[in-house]
């Protein structure tokens, strides 16, 4: 059955009084003169996992960086779970948040990174505890448990001990989805997380992946040039070209019934080329 056919309530398609966990409301985001953003208009609800596919330099990792404060916006307001993400309130009105406001409300959310950007320095069980104890306040007990748990679930529990540098390209990937996991967030943000792995290496991290998605209620916002991952755990997928949305829908309608001619052909050169 389709992943799409269980949506959770609410997804594409609010009832009145609800609030989506992420809210893009008219935001511009332009880098010199290339305008990235186009007063982009989204949201993704509690639960919903979310799929942005489309050419090189659309926006989509855009869209990533801003989640994580990485880039800030040039316009328009990002909110998370109802709590401006990119604002403040100051004197009754919304002015560009400071770093210690956009700290709290990024604790809601996990980034895995198309680079595994882990601690070479540090073993895989002091990657994956360091933040949570540093961060969340929990005590080192705990974050250990925590840690074999996720080892667990990536399939790496006997690598705990071990440093990145004894560790393959796929391995070192999964420690970085378990070490996002360790902050119990709301939201987990995948960016490209397999483009550059080894082809061989690329199904073990998305067989990961697709247990998550089975097996939790995170909400899950991907950027994949992978299309059958994109199929098998998206509830909707959104076609991005130029900074907008194109198109969006089920996955079985946007890869089976794309209505979008911009759609079609980007399809047609990613799977037949």
């Amino acid at each position: 059955m389709p992943q799409s056919d269980n949506l959770p309530a609410g997804a594409a398609g609010h009832a009145p009084g609800e609030e989506p966990l992420i809210r893009f409301d008219k935001v511009v985001k332009r880098f010199g003169r290339n305008v990235v953003l186009r007063e982009l208009d989204f949201t993704v609800d509690a639960g919903e996992r979310v799929t942005l596919i489309g050419p090189s330099g659309s926006g989509k990792t855009t869209i990533l960086r801003l989640l994580m404060t990485l880039e800030r916006v040039n316009g328009g307001v990002i909110w998370v779970n109802g709590d401006s993400l990119s604002h403040m309130r100051r004197n009754g009105r919304l002015v560009p948040a400071n770093e210690k406001h956009q700290r709290e409300v990024r604790k809601k959310i996990g980034m895995v990174f198309q680079q595994f950007n882990l601690f070479p320095n540090m073993s895989v069980r002091r990657n994956i505890t360091e933040a949570p104890v540093h961060t969340l306040g929990i005590s080192r007990e705990e974050a250990d448990q925590r840690a074999e748990e996720l080892l667990d679930m990536v399939g790496l529990r006997q690598k705990i001990d071990a440093h990145p540098t004894q560790l393959s390209g796929g391995q070192q990937q999964r420690v970085a989805i378990a070490r996002a996991l360790a902050m119990r967030p709301q939201i987990l943000l995948l960016d490209e997380v397999t483009s550059a792995l080894d082809p061989e290496l690329v199904a073990g991290v998305l067989d990961v992946l697709r247990e998550i998605a089975r097996t939790t209620d995170i909400t899950m916002l991907s950027v994949t040039h992978e299309m059958a991952f994109a199929k098998d755990v998206s509830h909707r997928v959104l076609m991005f070209d130029q900074g907008r949305i194109v198109e969006e829908g089920p996955p079985e309608q946007i890869f089976g019934d794309p209505h979008e001619e911009r759609t079609k052909e980007f399809l047609h050169a990613v799977l037949e080329g």
